[in-house]
């Protein structure tokens, strides 16, 4: 059954879920009927089992454009498990927010602005994106959501537990293209979060895959393949309407980040396969600027095996 909506009403399959190019996506591959069928499962209200979920976690992934440059980016927020919950029934609120210097702080400081958020657990693989509209508040910022839902663990590595340290954040370090350590960074993740916007919207979402699943094919360009998923396209639905994107990647064991933003297009080879092509436009890395450290991982067992 789908969450219920502010008027108590469930959305329909494809009300308020779908944009025009997340249907050219789903018609392109012909899956419009599925992802009618999977858009049932969205909503606008946060369930007692989602906010119980949102309380637990020592980790949300947010992703917006910037007010001033249009650029879209992505960024961690971290801190002790109930730093993100639910306020209202359809409104999470979020104590803390990133160091102003970060790229998403200008963003996160503006009313009105469409936010994605990916609230992700590796310890069970579980995860529960919410996009809204965000408001500043004296302690961080709320979104009022206008998507609620959960998605399945594919691909979603197992990290069974982690640890919070003390740590000095270094300097954030920018660039236009990848230095031969970001590469090898990129080169050997399982995971990373793409941001992407619309004309009403905002998503952020999670990619995941065996090491080496990126490709970096020059300092300033990356190619992933797109993995089957839950047939919405709404990440690349959005990359149709809009080519701006917003990349993290995570060092799951030291706690830096290297957040990249560019444009990234969908590509189709002769055998339907899908391939996103990345451009990049500037990388901002920043050592040690998490303190989360997590166990090794457990590849997820729906990972596709590299050639």
């Amino acid at each position: 059954m789908a969450a219920p909506t502010a008027t108590g009403q469930a959305l329909r399959a494809g009300d308020g879920i779908y944009h025009a190019g997340s249907r050219a996506m789903q018609d392109r591959v012909g899956v419009r009927e599925a992802a009618d069928h999977v858009g049932r499962s969205v909503g606008r209200g946060i369930k007692p089992v989602a906010a119980a979920f949102l309380e637990l976690q020592p980790l949300l992934v947010a992703g917006a454009a910037d007010p001033v440059s249009g650029a879209v980016w992505a960024a961690p927020l971290t801190g002790a498990p109930g730093f993100v919950r639910a306020t209202g029934p359809h409104t999470m609120s979020v104590t803390g927010g990133v160091p102003a210097d970060d790229p998403l702080a200008r963003a996160l400081a503006v009313r009105g602005t469409y936010t994605g958020t990916i609230a992700l657990d590796p310890r069970t693989r579980r995860r529960m994106r919410l996009n809204g509209v965000l408001t500043p508040t004296p302690a961080g910022f709320a979104i009022e959501a206008d998507q609620v839902f959960s998605n399945c663990p594919k691909y979603l590595q197992r990290r069974k537990s982690y640890e919070c340290v003390g740590r000095t954040p270094g300097q954030a370090r920018h660039g236009t293209k990848l230095t031969g350590a970001q590469r090898d960074f990129v080169a050997g993740a399982d995971t990373f979060f793409l941001a992407t916007a619309h004309g009403r919207g905002a998503d952020a979402s999670h990619r995941g895959g065996n090491p080496g699943f990126v490709r970096v094919t020059s300092p300033r360009e990356l190619l992933w393949r797109d993995y089957p998923g839950n047939s919405m396209f709404l990440s690349l639905g959005n990359l149709f309407a809009d080519p701006r994107a917003g990349l993290l990647f995570l060092d799951w064991t030291n706690g830096t980040t290297l957040q990249l933003t560019g444009e990234a297009r969908t590509e189709f080879g002769a055998d339907g396969e899908r391939r996103v092509r990345f451009t990049l436009a500037e990388a901002v890395q920043r050592d040690a600027a998490l303190p989360l450290r997590w166990a090794p991982p457990e590849y997820s067992p729906a990972n596709p095996l590299l050639p």
